[in-house]
């Protein structure tokens, strides 16, 4: 019967497994940034996005795996420039999670749409050996309602794809300025203007099984860059009931989560774990707030080593350190097999 196939799974359990470390936390680290990482040896170099070389990218790519994939329980790659520039040097224990959506997303007046990269699908992904699907969406509940419907029918026919294709959906949603805003920008940072409630609204939405999701990668419902010490006054316990409300939407939908860094500093971000931890967050997804720092010191690719080296290690490993204390443990569920009683069982209900 199909509700023993569908309670299986076993793609998306195993793909899971692979993405979590020992103890099933997500200790994980993003290099599929397009734009930040094109952007910084643009400003680098005195030269335009336009006009950085393929190669260029490739470098970056390449000493960023090479020097932090033996410590991420998964890394997180795009096929366009991370594949080419460092799959040979990404460890075989560590998890590959691969980007679906394209970079380039298309701005309106009244919100963002998001697409997939040019001639790429979770088939496509499920082809190459990844362990799990990202989808990144741009989504305010407050965008117009034809962008809202687009958002949500594309989330979904990915959702509906990672069934069928039984790998593990991981879905990361971010808020974002409109073009009337003063603070509007397309870059990968985090709107100042962000409103909890236009953060936790979303999640609320996307935790909805319709839509598959077996992973949410979220960002903090407060600016991460300035969240209160967690020193028991007012200001910490108004924070920690934002993300004790996200917290509680993903554990109603029995969804795990883990967080973004959005840019933030490394110091900035353990304090966004430690709240996220406090509210049942099962690791993390980070990308700049482990090697960015590292990364200024380009082009000397040289120096970018030395400091990644002495940093990033050091960070992953405080991260580490908190996620084992304070995350939240996630296990694989193999209860489906506690109803096949007679050979053939497993290999009848994977319809």
């Amino acid at each position: 019967t199909m509700t023993n196939h569908a309670r299986l799974q076993l793609g998306k359990q195993w793909g899971m497994r692979r993405m979590a470390n020992a103890q099933g936390h997500f200790t994980m680290v993003a290099l599929d940034q397009r734009p930040p990482i094109i952007n910084l040896i643009a400003a680098k170099r005195g030269i335009t996005a336009e006009q950085v070389s393929f190669g260029d990218v490739l470098a970056v790519k390449h000493l960023l795996v090479d020097v932090l994939g033996a410590q991420a329980s998964a890394m997180l790659l795009d096929p366009n420039y991370a594949f080419p520039a460092a799959l040979a040097s990404l460890p075989a224990r560590t998890g590959l999670v691969v980007t679906l959506e394209e970079h380039r997303f298309e701005e309106t007046p009244h919100g963002r749409r998001s697409a997939s990269i040019a001639n790429w699908t979770v088939e496509k992904i499920k082809r190459v050996g990844g362990d799990g699907v990202k989808l990144l969406a741009w989504y305010r509940p407050d965008a117009s309602p034809e962008i809202c419907a687009h958002q949500k029918a594309y989330v979904q026919s990915i959702g509906d794809a990672c069934r069928e294709h039984d790998i593990p959906f991981v879905f990361e949603l971010l808020v974002y300025p409109f073009p009337s805003s003063a603070s509007h920008t397309t870059d990968y940072v985090e709107s100042p203007e962000k409103q909890p409630a236009l953060v936790l609204d979303s999640v609320r939405e996307f935790a909805d099984p319709k839509y598959g999701v077996d992973l949410f990668k979220l960002e903090s419902p407060l600016p991460g860059a300035s969240l209160p010490e967690r020193d028991g006054g007012a200001a910490h316990q108004q924070a920690q009931a934002h993300f004790d409300e996200m917290g509680q939407i993903c554990a109603d939908a029995g969804i795990p989560w883990v967080m973004l860094s959005a840019g933030v500093t490394s110091a900035q971000f353990l304090r966004v774990m430690e709240y996220a931890y406090a509210a049942g967050a099962n690791g993390f997804l980070a990308g700049r707030a482990v090697w960015s720092e590292a990364l200024q010191a380009y082009p000397d690719l040289a120096a970018c080593r030395e400091r990644l080296l002495a940093q990033g290690p050091q960070t992953l490993k405080q991260l580490g350190e908190l996620t084992a204390r304070a995350g939240n443990a996630w296990k694989p569920d193999y209860s489906g097999f506690a109803s096949m009683v007679r050979e053939g069982d497993v290999c009848l209900s994977y319809a």
